[in-house]
C-alpha cells in the first residue's frame, strides 16, 4: 500500500477516514472539549475559523509527494458515529521512523477504542509503509495515554524535559516507542 491510497482503515468497531472540509464542525467541537484539551499542545480553538487554519493545513498534507502526514476521523463501525480523531507522521527517509497520535471524545473513552486504534496504527507503520520504530509522545501527566502506549507494547525510551506548550506552562513528555522486531500480541 503506498502512502497515497491510505484513505480508510478497519479495525474490529472501528473505520478511520481520512479528514475532509466537512468534518470541520466535528474536529471543532472534539477540540473544544476542556478534557480532550487538558494535554494537548494545540488548546481549544478561539473560534471555528482556528480550527478551519487547522484543517487546512492537514489537508495541504494530502497532496505532498511523498506523504509524511496522515489525519483520519474515527468512527464506530456499526453506527458510523465520529469518536475522534488519529494521526501518523512518516519521516521518508533512512531511520524509517513514524509517529501516531490520537485524541477521541471523552464519551467514548474506557471502551478499549484507543488501544484498539493505537494498535492498528502501529501496524500501518510496519506493515503498510515499511517502517523500523513507531513513536508517540506523551505528557507525563497523561496516565490514560499512556497506559495505552504500554498496553499496545510500547517502551518508554525517555524524558523530554519542558517541551510541551500547554495552556500557558512548559510540560514534560515522555517518549515512547516500539521497534519492528519488539514483541507483541498482534
Amino acid at each position: 500500500m503506498s502512502n497515497s491510497e491510505i484513505n480508510t482503515i478497519e479495525t474490529e468497531r472501528l473505520i478511520f477516514s481520512e479528514i475532509e472540509m466537512e468534518d470541520l464542525e466535528r474536529i471543532h467541537r472534539l477540540h473544544s472539549i476542556p478534557k480532550v484539551d487538558e494535554f494537548n499542545t494545540l488548546g481549544i480553538p478561539k473560534s471555528i475559523k482556528e480550527t478551519e487554519k487547522f484543517l487546512n493545513q492537514q489537508m495541504e498534507a494530502k497532496s505532498k509527494t511523498p506523504r509524511s502526514s496522515f489525519m483520519w476521523k474515527v468512527l464506530l463501525k456499526d453506527s458510523g458515529a465520529f469518536i475522534g480523531v488519529a494521526g501518523f507522521s512518516v519521516s521518508n527517509d533512512k531511520f524509517k521512523l513514524g509517529e501516531i497520535y490520537y485524541k477521541l471524545d471523552p464519551a467514548h473513552w474506557r471502551n478499549g477504542y484507543a488501544t484498539e486504534l493505537a494498535k492498528r496504527l502501529v501496524l500501518l507503520g510496519f506493515d503498510d509503509f515499511g517502517l523500523h520504530k513507531v513513536e508517540a509522545g506523551v505528557a507525563t501527566e497523561n496516565a490514560k495515554s499512556i497506559k495505552v502506549l504500554e498496553k499496545i507494547g510500547m517502551t518508554r525510551e525517555g524524558l523530554r524535559r519542558k517541551i510541551l506548550p500547554i495552556r500557558g506552562e512548559w510540560k514534560d513528555n515522555n517518549h515512547y516507542a516500539i521497534v519492528e522486531d519488539d514483541p507483541r500480541d498482534y
